[in-house]
């Protein structure tokens, strides 16, 4: 089904509006520093809204409203912990990354442990991109295709194209920026939706509540194997089954594991003052979780409408026979009205743009600062390091699209799921290394090469055993905590056995960290 010329004139000025950011930008870009952290004079508010823009993703926009219309709201549990985790990030991690000596996330762990530890963590860092930015194309391209007939791989083409064009031509000024007009677009598509679903209904949102509330959708049900039945999930500690405890202390690694990659730091270290950056922690954790919780009502909703105006796409859905992820772009183009869809759909592109822009350019600064410029091409001029970031952040883009090929060609029930499984397996424990070096202070880079070793092998094993080689001894959602685990504990115990000769720690853990400087409180 072709959009009709009215939302095809919304999205077109939509993406308009994201190329001229990119391009103005563009030309304020004239040194690494420009390009990767803008002029480090970003408001707290900016900020914050940035951080929204590119942690909602599409996984958000397309798969939790897919993923609440199939099921309930069990999958929402991993984000109750974000704003514990937000709250962590900005009494104890951002001081360590606005401190002088750290440069980025992977320098930390160059100056705690070693360049080796900093090369395997931006390694790492590298890979959990790769698929994170793999399955938002693929989400994306589902929506583009829907819209337009164009085939799934074509519109992975486009929708990576567009996004590496202003992303790599603008820097991280551009990003900023677009992510903040990303985040209102964002959340204006998704009232939409709502508000047409409540106008159709006689009752209203009342009815929304009563109705799922009676089904069990409005809970922390999953379904049955076998019979498609909702059902409550556990509460308790369990390895094997999803429980209401494990799903949020999933969340809680995940999160943590974001709070400590090189997206994030990167905007702490945009923001004029610390004070800025924790004011951007609270514009994050008072806008995240609300926004999470809309997009799973808003599956809600659709399941209520549907079985009211009942088609055949939704039966298809709960039946089982499609994906999930068809159920809002049939919505938008069934239901919406003309100039109400454009803008939802422009939204959804807001959802994917913002996260992939940042994860791009974030990628690019990874590349030069603890790869390129460590190991391939030292003591360069700027202009050098400039290009090679320019370079590394369109073959990110190539590759992002090269992976979202791939995810079109798997099955998993829903691509919530399969993103969560994904990066469990390729998250490395780095944050376990993070919390090692922050909260103690022993070890070196032997003790986290012997948990880096041990990890590598867990994760090994995890990997078979997802794919059946071996005997599964956890359910792969956990694999992410589980990482972080053996990460700590081993180099814990090896610090125990090999201790660490004496030097200067200063600013580099809890223990030792100085006194805030009032230049930049």
């Amino acid at each position: 089904m072709k959009l009709p010329l009215t939302d095809l004139a919304v999205v077109i000025a939509y993406f308009g509006v994201v190329l001229a950011i990119g391009l103005r930008f563009s030309r304020r870009n004239r040194s690494t520093e420009s390009y990767f952290l803008g002029r480090r004079d970003f408001p707290g508010w900016a900020v914050g809204l940035s951080f929204i823009g590119s942690t909602i993703s599409s996984v958000t926009f397309i798969a939790y409203p897919a993923d609440s219309f199939k099921t309930a709201w069990v999958r929402l549990l991993p984000n109750l912990a974000f704003p514990f985790v937000v709250t962590l990030a900005g009494l104890v991690f951002i001081p360590f990354f606005r401190s002088g000596r750290v440069r980025s996330a992977y320098h930390y762990l160059a100056l705690r442990f070693g360049p080796s530890v900093s090369l395997y963590a931006a390694i790492v860092y590298l890979g959990a991109q790769l698929v994170r930015t793999a399955t938002i194309t693929y989400l994306l391209a589902v929506l583009l295709a829907s819209l337009t007939g164009l085939t799934t791989p074509a519109c992975i083409l486009v929708a990576a194209g567009l996004t590496a064009l202003y992303t790599v031509k603008g820097g991280f000024s551009a990003v900023v920026w677009t992510d903040v007009m990303q985040t209102v677009v964002l959340m204006l598509g998704a009232g939409a939706c709502v508000a047409v679903v409540a106008q159709a209904l006689p009752g209203g949102l009342t009815q929304v509540f009563s109705e799922a509330w009676a089904a069990g959708k409005i809970s922390f049900r999953d379904l049955e194997a076998g019979t498609g039945r909702l059902v409550p999930v556990g509460v308790g500690f369990s390895l094997v089954e999803k429980t209401a405890l494990m799903f949020v202390l999933v969340g809680a690694a995940q999160y943590v594991a974001g709070q400590l990659d090189q997206d994030t730091v990167q905007r702490w270290c945009s923001a004029r003052s610390a004070r800025e950056a924790r004011k951007s922690m609270v514009v994050l954790g008072l806008g995240a979780l609300p926004i999470w919780t809309t997009f799973m009502f808003l599956g809600t909703c659709l399941w209520v409408y549907y079985r009211h105006f009942p088609s055949d796409v939704a039966t298809a859905v709960l039946a089982g026979t499609r994906k999930a992820e068809d159920i809002l772009p049939h919505f938008i183009l069934t239901v919406l009205p003309p100039g109400i869809a454009g803008l939802v759909i422009s939204a959804a592109l807001a959802a994917a743009m913002g996260a992939l822009s940042s994860s791009i350019n974030a990628a690019g600064m990874v590349w030069v600062n603890d790869i390129h410029r460590q190991y391939l091409a030292r003591d360069r001029d700027d202009a050098h390091y400039l290009r090679a970031g320019r370079m590394a952040s369109l073959v990110m883009a190539g590759l992002m699209a090269g992976g979202a090929w791939l995810l079109y060609h798997s099955s998993a029930a829903t691509m919530m799921e399969l993103s969560i499984i994904l990066l469990a397996l390729v998250g490395g424990g780095i944050s376990g290394a993070f919390l090692f070096g922050i909260l103690t202070r022993s070890g070196d880079a032997r003790s986290v090469g012997a948990g880096i070793a041990c990890t590598v092998g867990f994760t090994l094993y995890a990997t078979l055993a997802q794919f059946g080689h071996v005997p599964r001894l956890f359910n792969s959602y956990y694999t992410s905590i589980l990482g972080n685990v053996v990460m700590f504990t081993t180099c814990w115990l090896a610090a125990r056995l090999l201790p660490a000769p004496e030097r200067d720690l200063t600013d580099l853990t809890v223990w030792t960290r100085r006194p805030a400087d009032s230049s930049d409180s």
